[in-house]
This record gives C-alpha cells, sequence and structure tokens, in this order.
C-alpha cells in the first residue's frame, strides 16, 4: 500500500461555511472545532466557529480577518486530520504548505494542538498589528512572467503552484497596478482573499513579535516525519525560526510533493479546506505517476460524499 501524505494548506484556502456539512454530521470534527474554540475564544475576544459559520455569511463572501482566518484555518484542518485518524485513516508523514505547517507539526507530535492555535493566534496578532497593508495575487500564465517590470519591480514572488500558475505578494497600492496591467493583457487573475502579503518584505515588521512569544514554546521531537514547504525535506526536529520561515520564505510545494512522488506511489490527501494542494499537485504530478490524490472539503457540496469515499478506500 502506498505511503499516505496528509496535506494542509494555507492562507486563501478560506471561505465562510467551510466543513459545515461535515461539522453538522460528523461528532468527531466537531468536537474538535469545539475544543480548539475553546482555546482560541479567550484569546481572541469572539468565537471562530461563530465566525465561520455565520448566519449571515455565504461561501462567496471574502473571508480574510486574519486574525480570525489564521485560527479558523487551522482548526478545520486539524479537526480533519484528527477525524481521519479516529476513523483509521493514518498519516505516514505530514506535508505543510505556509500556514499549514503549524496544522501539520500539531499532527505530526511536534506542537501539542493548543500550542500550536495559540502561536497561530500569536503570529495573526503581530501581523496584524506590524505588517504593512497588503495582499496576494495568483496568476494564470507561466511563472517567468514574473521577470517583466511591473512585477518583478512591485511584488515578491510567494509561490509557483505549477507551469502555468503562481502567486505575488504586494503592498495594497502595488496590487492595484499590477491588476490593471494584468486585465489589460487579459491575463487571468486573482486576487486571494488575504490582507497581508504573507511571503514577502512587507511582513518582515512582525518577525521580532512573534519570535518573542515562539522562544516560549518547546519544540518536541516529532511521531511523524514532517515535510518542509520550505525547504522541500523531512524533518523529525525543528529549526528555531521554523514557523516564521514557513510564511515569510516562498512556498515551494511543488518541489516538496514531486520529490514525495519521484520516491515511491504516495497516496495524497487534502485536509484543507479548499482542495487548493489537491488541485496543484494534479497539474504538477507526471502523467506517468502511481500516485493518487483525494480532496475532502470543497466550497462545491461535496464534502460529506467525499469524506465516506476516502473512508471507503482505506477500508479497501
Amino acid at each position: 500500500m502506498s505511503d499516505t501524505v496528509f496535506m494542509f494548506s494555507g492562507q486563501g484556502s478560506q471561505y465562510f461555511q467551510m466543513g459545515k456539512a461535515v461539522y453538522e454530521s460528523n461528532r468527531n470534527f466537531r468536537d474538535w472545532m469545539v475544543r480548539l474554540d475553546d482555546v482560541a475564544r479567550p484569546l481572541l475576544g469572539e468565537s471562530v466557529l461563530g465566525a465561520i459559520y455565520s448566519g449571515t455569511k455565504a461561501k462567496g463572501d471574502r473571508f480574510d480577518r486574519t486574525l480570525l482566518t489564521h485560527p479558523a484555518i487551522f482548526m478545520v484542518e486539524y479537526s480533519l486530520a484528527q477525524t481521519l485518524m479516529q476513523a483509521g485513516v493514518w498519516p505516514d508523514l505530514v506535508l505543510g504548505a505556509s500556514l499549514g505547517s503549524f496544522a501539520a507539526a500539531a499532527v505530526a507530535g511536534l506542537l501539542e494542538p493548543e500550542e500550536a492555535l495559540t502561536a497561530v493566534i500569536r503570529q495573526a496578532i503581530a501581523l496584524e498589528e506590524h505588517a504593512e497593508p497588503g495582499g496576494m495575487m495568483a496568476i494564470l500564465a507561466p511563472p517567468e512572467m514574473f521577470e517583466e517590470d511591473f512585477l518583478r519591480r512591485h511584488s515578491e514572488l510567494a509561490a509557483i503552484n505549477f507551469a502555468s500558475h503562481f502567486i505575488v505578494s504586494a503592498k495594497t497600492p502595488e496590487l492595484a497596478q499590477i491588476e490593471a496591467t494584468l486585465k489589460q493583457r487579459n491575463v487571468a487573475h486573482q486576487r486571494l482573499p488575504v490582507s497581508i502579503a504573507f511571503h514577502s518584505q512587507w511582513i518582515d515588521r512582525a518577525k521580532s513579535p512573534f519570535g518573542a512569544f515562539m522562544r516560549s514554546i518547546e519544540h518536541r521531537r516529532g511521531s511523524l516525519p514532517m515535510v518542509c514547504c520550505d525547504r522541500t525535506t523531512a524533518l523529525s526536529e525543528l529549526p528555531g525560526d521554523y514557523f516564521w520561515d514557513v510564511v515569510r520564505n516562498p512556498i515551494r510545494f511543488r518541489e516538496a510533493a514531486v520529490r514525495l512522488d519521484a520516491e515511491r506511489p504516495r497516496r495524497f490527501i487534502d485536509v484543507g479546506p479548499a482542495g487548493t494542494l489537491a488541485t496543484f499537485l494534479k497539474y504538477s504530478l507526471p502523467n506517468t505517476t502511481r500516485s493518487t490524490v483525494r480532496t475532502i472539503l470543497t466550497p462545491f457540496g461535496t464534502d460529506q460524499k467525499n469524506l465516506t469515499d476516502v473512508l471507503a478506500s482505506s477500508a479497501n
């Protein structure tokens, strides 16, 4: 049987009502979401669950308040991973991209879930207080386009997801200029639902306050290997600035995943809110791959069926 890889995505994969069908029908998922919300509420002064499942918000509404989206993504990913494991689907290794590295580390045993969630919130506070206003944009074009002046001089390359899809980060005024140029050139693009220019110099002022908090948390040796999308290698212990580096440096998910696939067939399971990493993999893995890629949560109303299918395929 192929090794199972749990994949955890980061900022930009969130939306209101994410995982709601599983929350309403699966007790394990709901119990973990409530347990984590109890940790987050005193730190935030409000319920993350109340924000995610607000009765006044639709899936298509923009969900970009970092102080809420940071813990919301962690809670959904960690709860879904626990749901799979409690149903008998266990990872052989975990793969975290950007913010998803916090949930991956908690599943791997490198941090306790309460510690990881607290760190996520403290990072969000540091970013909101110190980072320059900005955002991120996905561009559907060859990454070589980044070398053109209108991008290279006004943004930073945040990720290359596959041969015709990359992401840039920029300050708010520059994003508007970039978007105008892309529209003029008929290049497909989309702003991500974020209000901070992750993976760029414009978050650097948040490093010191976040680092001061992280020094109070003891890093443990994990029970599972964790593949790093900053270094593209498996880690059993984390470097000191790891949880800053994964949101500051470019995301190298494609390199990390392709390397895993080249080693042996894998069963990749996307435990993120939107199936983002599964989509990237389908465009990145070679046609000859013997690996499989599964999605559970999406914005398209098939969450419960997807979860049932993954559990059934694991039982065979």
